[in-house]
């Protein structure tokens, strides 16, 4: 029975770590701080990095900034060995995946790369003093770990999106610049390698040309000398213009209709406001220790969330209801004290809005809001992730973020 309990209390701890580790909600205070200092220490090792190149700072304050990037290369070292602890939660929705699993794919991705780089390459030198100036050109990567600080805005976070979604098109126009820098290089070539052996000397000599002339205007240490060269060179360079547009104009247009999307969904559907009423659970009263689903609830109520201690609970049938559990009934609006009450948006799903016909896995929401039920005619229903919207659906929005037009959730 001590071995069960010792594991449920190292259970909880490492879901709390992950909590603390993960972008934190404004509710949870400690979360939020973790997220300042992480930003804060990702901010004060790129500064001492950089302030230690100039000579006259680090003949001043050298030992200062060896010491700041040593006091945040630990911190990079103590968060990476956290995430690995809560690797398990990181992946709690992904079925099947084991703790092993969710270790080595936390390892293997992009961000767990870019958490190990920014701080092994500070410690490698203690082992292998020769490879001290190898390892001081990989601390470059810690720069990436900015990536980290796009997770704490949204607005940010659409660039990240824009790029994923764009990700085939721009590899496409990728590789047709690349097949044009390497036909450039082999023409120009054939037109200037007898005039200038020693600057085209073979078929990828030109390859420096063809950059710098489809990319940019040139830098004229290679260049054509020959008519039929100079002519070549004058069409590659209009050619180039309109290559490098490409990208440009696919990456534009995501953020266009990113943009467009968000704007929209308010001319797809309405929101109001609507009032829940709390109610205190108590030991001895007839909803204590008692499952949702054999609690006898007025047709004209609907259940919405259970706040239990820090946490909020979505109310589903094996959920036991214990004593001190706040839970949050939907009632038909009326007039009470602002204690007595909580305001969540409803969002009237209209055929055109974007969610319909979506899981809710799958929808572009705030990372701060939460769908805490859906009502489809005349039955409300717990939302999981394999639920799909239809339009007519009422979807009870409860966010943590400020909005414009509604007011901060308290239950």
């Amino acid at each position: 029975m001590s071995d069960f309990m010792q594991d449920k209390k190292w259970y909880r701890l490492r879901k709390r770590l992950y909590e603390i580790t993960a972008v934190g909600y404004h509710l949870d205070n400690v979360s939020r701080a973790y997220d300042v200092v992480n930003v804060l220490t990702i901010l004060l090792n790129l500064a001492a990095s950089i302030m230690y190149t100039y000579e006259g700072v680090r003949m001043q304050y050298g030992e200062m900034l060896l010491a700041i990037e040593t006091v945040t290369a630990v911190f990079f070292a103590l968060d990476y060995i956290l995430r690995i602890v809560s690797a398990r939660f990181m992946y709690e929705n992904v079925r099947g995946l084991t703790e092993g699993q969710a270790v080595r794919k936390y390892m293997f991705s992009f961000m767990g790369v870019i958490d190990l780089l920014s701080w092994l390459p500070y410690f490698l030198p203690v082992f292998f003093p020769a490879g001290t100036v190898a390892f001081r050109m990989i601390r470059v990567v810690r720069i990436l770990r900015l990536f980290r600080v796009n997770a704490y805005h949204d607005s940010l976070s659409i660039i990240t999106e824009v790029l994923y979604e764009k990700r085939q098109q721009l590899v496409s126009s990728v590789f047709i610049i690349l097949m044009l820098m390497i036909g450039s290089s082999l023409c120009m070539y054939s037109l200037e390698h007898e005039a200038q052996p020693e600057v085209f000397s073979n078929a990828f000599s030109g390859i420096w040309w063809a950059t710098s002339t489809l990319l940019t205007v040139g830098y004229g240490d290679i260049y054509p000398i020959t008519t039929l060269g100079k002519i070549f060179g004058i069409f590659i360079s209009f050619l180039g213009v309109g290559m490098v547009a490409i990208p440009t104009g696919i990456i534009s247009a995501g953020f266009v209709n990113q943009y467009s999307t968000i704007k929209s969904r308010n001319d797809y559907g309405y929101k109001m406001n609507m009032d829940f009423i709390r109610i205190h659970i108590e030991e001895g009263e007839d909803w204590c220790d008692k499952k949702v689903k054999d609690i006898s609830i007025p047709s004209g109520m609907i259940m919405a969330v259970i706040k239990r201690g820090d946490d909020i609970l979505i109310p589903r049938g094996d959920v036991v209801l214990v004593d001190d559990d706040i839970v949050v009934l939907g009632a038909i609006p009326y007039e009470s004290d602002e204690h007595d009450h909580i305001e969540l948006q409803e969002i009237v799903l209209k055929k055109q809005h974007p969610w319909v016909g979506l899981a809710i896995c799958n929808l572009d929401i705030s990372r701060q809001s939460v769908i805490v039920l859906v009502k489809r005619r005349n039955h409300s229903m717990i939302p999981n992730g394999n639920m799909v919207l239809e339009a007519g659906d009422r979807v009870f929005l409860y966010t943590k973020l400020h909005l414009a037009d509604a007011q901060v959730v308290e239950v």
